[in-house]
C-alpha cells in the first residue's frame, strides 16, 4: 500500500495536467481538437519507474511483455495494464511501392512489433487499451462509454502527451446519412437492449472459432506526400493502425492480421477525385486486377490523403457483406492530418460493413454511448450487440468463409501465449482460458490435444479425429459454387472455391460471377421475397432512363443521378414484379407503377452515404444476348473472363471438368487433377479429392457405412459450359 502511495505521489509531482494553447509547441497537433489535456504518463515497473520516452539502459531488447502506466484521465488517476501484441503482423508481411519507373519489386521489411500493446484499465472490466510505445505513447483508451486518444507532443522534451476524447477530434462528423430510421431498425434481429459489453464478451465466448481477417492497407500518393514522402513513416503509421483495428475486433473474436502494405509513391494508379462511390469502384477494380494477384488477402482498405471529406461529408465507403469477395472486399477511408485514433474508428467502421455489419439504430447501445457502426461516427471504439449479430448472420448464411483460413503459425510474429485463442508455435490448440474453453479435444491449461485426440477444431475435425480424405466439408450452395473436401491430413476445410467468372449458367441464359449465377430473378428474390421475379424489359427501359431515385445508372461526383442510355438500361436499378409492396425490404422504400400492362417494382435504400445501394443490378447480370453488366454498362460478356487466368474446360481440363476461380481444373468423378487427363478421385488441387480414399479401409468401416457411395456428381443436371 505504501509502495503504491509513493508511486502515486511521484506521478502527481511529475505530471502537469491541464489545457494548453501553446501552438508553437504543438505545431498544429491541436488544430482539430475542440478540447484536450496535456499529461505526462508514468511507466510503473517492478524495478524502476520512468518516463514513457525512456528505455532501460540496455535498449529496446528489454522491452517487457507486460507493462503498466499511470495516467490522469478526467482528473482521476488510472492504471493502464498492457500486454505485448505481436499477433497482428504477418511474418511474411510484404510491401509494394509504386516507383516513378513503374517498378513494383516487393520488399519484406521487419517492423518492430515489440512496442505494440493491448490491454485494459485496472478495475474497469469493460475497458480497452490499444497503444504503441515506439516513440512515446500513441493510441486509444476506452473507459466506460468514452474513447480517448493519446499521442506524444512532437516537439516536447519533457514527456508531454495530448489526451482528448475522440469525439472532440474532428471538426466535421463522419456522416453516413441514415435518415430512414424507422425502416432501418428492421435490419437488425431482436436483442435485449440492456445487454452491455459484458454480454458481448459472453457472445465472444459463444463463438468457439476465431475468425482471421488477413488485411492489406493501401496508402495513396496524397498520404505519402503528407508524410513528407517518408516511406518508413507511412509504414509505421499503417502498422500502428493495424494494431488498433486488431484491438477493436478482438471483442468480437475476430483477429486482424496485416499481411501487406502498398504505397503509391509516384502517383495514384486511379483517380481519387470525384464521388466516394466512384473512387470505391475504381479501388476494388484495381484491387481485383492488380493487388490480389500479388498479395493473397481477405480485405483491403484504401487510405486517401484528401484534405477533407468527399461530397456529403463522406469520410469512408464500403460494400456490405463482401469480405472474401475477389471483386468487392474493400473500402476507402479519408485520412487528413495526424489523428490516427479517430481515423482508425472510420477504418473499423468500413471493415465492419465488409463483414456484414449494418449501421446501428436506436436499439443498439454501447454502455450508454455511441458505437463504431453508428451512422455518424463519434470516435467510439466499441461494437454493439447489433454488429455482433450482423456478423454472426453473415457467417450463418455462409459468408466469410475465407476468415476460417487461419494464418500459418510460422507467418505470425508471435511468442506463444496459451489461452489467448490464437494457435501459435508450440501449441496443438488454443481454446482460450480454462474458464472459456468448452472444447473436449483441447486441454486449455497446456494448449495441447487431450489424450487420444488428433485435432481440436475445423471442418475436417470430427470427434477429435481428422476426417478421411474425400469427406465433404463444404457443399456447393449454387450452380456456380464448387464443393470442398477434406484432404485427410488437415483439420480445416480448404478455402472456398467457385467457377471461373464468365462461365455460362442457368441453361446458358446467365453468367457466373463471384461464385453466383447472376440472374435478375435471384436479385429480385434476394431484395424482396421468394415469389418476386424479374420485371419486363420495358420496366428497365423506362425507369432507368429517367435518372431519378428509382431509376438510374449511378451518381456523379456532385451527387446527381445519371440517366441510363437505352443500351445500358438493363444495368441500372433492378426492376421486379410479383412483389408485396406493403412489406418493403428493411431500409428500403418502394416504387410501383404499371407500364404497358406490366407491373414494375423497384427500390431505393437509404442505408447511409458510405454504403452502395443494393438495388442496383449485380455485376455480371445478362443484359443482352452475349452481353453482361459491368459498371452500369452492358458490355461483351467476354469482359467477365479473368485476363490473368488461362483455363478452358475443353482444352485445359480435357472436357472432364470445369475451371475454378484460380484457373485450375475441378475434375468430374473418376478423373484426377490437375488436368483431368488420368483416372482419379475428382476435385481439384485446391478443393481436395471428391471421393473418399478407400485405400484406408482398415478402421474405417463405420465411416464408409455412413457414406456407402462416392460423392454425387458435381453437376447432375449438366455442368455449365465455357463461354465462347
Amino acid at each position: 500500500m505504501l509502495g503504491k502511495s509513493l508511486v502515486t505521489l511521484v506521478f502527481l509531482i511529475c505530471c502537469v495536467v491541464g489545457t494548453e494553447n501553446n501552438e508553437d509547441l504543438f505545431h498544429g497537433q491541436t488544430s482539430k481538437l475542440s478540447s484536450y489535456t496535456v499529461v505526462k504518463p508514468q511507466l510503473i515497473h517492478r524495478r524502476w519507474a520512468r518516463n514513457a520516452d525512456r528505455l532501460p539502459e540496455s535498449g529496446k531488447t528489454e522491452e517487457p511483455e507486460e507493462r503498466s502506466y499511470s495516467l490522469i484521465i478526467d482528473n482521476k488517476e488510472h492504471f493502464l495494464r498492457l500486454k505485448n501484441n505481436k499477433e497482428f503482423l504477418s511474418k511474411s508481411f510484404v510491401q509494394f511501392s509504386h516507383e516513378a519507373s513503374g517498378n513494383l519489386t516487393p520488399t519484406y521489411p521487419k517492423p518492430d512489433v515489440h512496442c505494440y500493446y493491448h490491454g485494459d484499465v485496472e478495475d474497469h472490466e469493460e475497458s480497452l487499451v490499444a497503444l504503441s510505445t515506439c516513440s512515446g505513447l500513441r493510441g486509444v483508451i476506452l473507459l466506460g462509454n468514452q474513447s480517448y486518444g493519446l499521442e506524444p507532443v512532437k516537439q516536447s522534451t519533457n514527456n508531454e502527451h495530448l489526451l482528448y476524447r475522440l469525439e472532440h477530434s474532428q471538426s466535421e462528423p463522419f456522416v453516413c446519412g441514415v435518415t430512414n430510421e424507422t425502416s432501418h431498425t428492421e435490419s437488425h434481429s431482436s436483442f435485449d437492449p440492456s445487454l452491455s459489453m459484458t454480454a458481448l464478451l459472453r457472445r465472444k465466448r459463444n463463438l468457439p472459432q476465431t475468425r482471421y481477417v488477413e488485411l492489406v492497407l493501401v496508402a495513396d500518393f496524397l498520404r505519402y506526400t503528407y508524410k513528407k514522402k517518408n516511406e518508413t513513416a507511412v509504414r509505421e503509421e499503417m502498422v500502428e493502425l493495424a494494431n488498433l483495428l486488431d484491438g477493436y475486433y478482438k471483442k468480437l473474436n475476430i483477429r486482424v492480421v496485416l499481411v501487406g502494405l502498398e504505397i503509391f509513391k509516384d502517383a495514384n494508379p486511379f483517380s481519387v477525385d470525384g464521388s466516394a462511390g466512384e473512387v470505391l469502384g475504381l479501388f476494388v477494380k484495381w484491387r481485383k486486377t492488380d493487388l490480389l494477384p500479388r498479395i493473397r488477402h481477405d480485405d483491403a482498405q484504401l487510405i486517401v490523403g484528401l484534405g477533407g471529406a468527399y461530397a456529403g461529408g463522406i469520410l469512408g465507403m464500403a460494400f456490405v457483406g463482401t469480405v472474401c469477395s475477389m471483386a468487392t472486399a474493400g473500402g476507402i477511408n479519408v485520412y487528413s492530418g495526424d489523428n490516427l485514433g479517430y481515423v482508425s474508428t472510420v477504418v473499423a467502421h468500413e471493415m465492419g460493413h465488409n463483414l456484414g455489419m449494418n449501421h446501428d439504430d436506436s436499439r443498439c447501445t454501447c454502455n450508454g454511448g455511441s458505437c463504431i457502426m453508428a451512422a455518424t461516427a463519434t470516435g467510439s471504439t466499441l461494437f454493439s450487440d447489433c454488429s455482433a449479430s450482423d456478423f454472426e448472420r453473415l457467417v450463418l448464411r455462409g459468408g466469410g468463409v475465407c476468415l476460417l483460413n487461419q494464418p500459418s503459425q510460422s507467418n505470425i510474429v508471435s511468442v506463444a501465449k496459451c489461452g489467448n485463442g490464437m494457435l501459435e508455435g508450440g501449441e496443438d490448440c488454443d481454446c482460450g482460458t480454462p474458464q472459456e474453453c468448452t472444447n473436449k479435444c483441447c486441454d486449455a491449461a497446456t494448449c495441447k490435444l487431450t489424450w487420444g485426440s488428433a485435432c481440436a477444431q475445423g471442418g475436417c475435425c470430427k470427434d477429435c479425429k481428422i476426417s478421411v480424405s474425400g469427406t465433404p466439408c463444404r457443399g456447393s450452395v449454387n450452380t456456380c459454387d464448387l464443393p470442398e473436401y477434406c484432404n485427410g491430413s488437415a483439420s480445416f476445410c480448404p478455402s472456398d472455391f467457385y467457377l471461373m467468372d464468365g462461365l455460362l449458367c442457368e441453361n446458358s441464359a446467365a453468367y457466373c460471377y463471384e461464385g453466383r449465377c447472376q440472374t435478375y430473378d435471384y436479385q429480385c428474390k434476394h431484395l424482396f421475397e421468394t415469389g418476386a421475379s424479374k420485371a419486363a424489359d420495358i420496366c428497365f427501359q423506362t425507369a432507368n432512363l429517367k435518372g431519378d431515385t428509382f431509376g438510374n445508372c449511378g451518381m456523379t461526383s456532385s451527387g446527381s443521378y445519371v440517366k441510363c442510355s437505352l443500351a445500358n438500361a438493363m444495368c441500372g436499378k433492378v426492376q421486379c414484379t410479383n412483389v408485396n409492396t406493403n412489406n418493403p425490404p428493411p431500409g428500403g422504400s418502394v416504387s410501383n407503377q404499371i407500364i404497358d400492362g406490366s407491373s414494375c417494382v423497384n427500390a431505393d435504400f437509404n442505408l447511409g452515404s458510405d454504403v452502395l445501394d443494393p438495388a442496383y443490378v449485380n455485376q455480371g447480370s445478362p443484359c443482352s444476348k452475349g452481353k453482361a453488366c459491368l459498371d452500369f454498362q452492358c458490355v461483351n460478356a467476354s469482359a467477365l473472363l479473368p485476363v490473368d487466368l488461362h483455363c478452358d474446360a475443353n482444352s485445359t481440363c480435357n472436357s472432364r471438368g470445369v475451371c475454378n476461380n484460380l484457373g485450375h481444373c475441378h475434375c468430374n468423378d473418376g478423373w484426377g487433377p490437375p488436368y483431368c487427363a488420368k483416372s482419379g478421385r475428382g476435385g481439384s488441387v485446391d478443393s481436395g479429392p471428391a471421393q473418399i480414399d478407400y485405400s484406408l479401409r482398415d478402421g474405417l468401416l463405420t465411416f464408409t457405412n455412413n457414406y456407402p457411395s462416392a460423392a454425387p456428381r458435381l453437376f447432375p443436371e449438366g455442368r455449365p459450359a465455357d463461354l465462347h
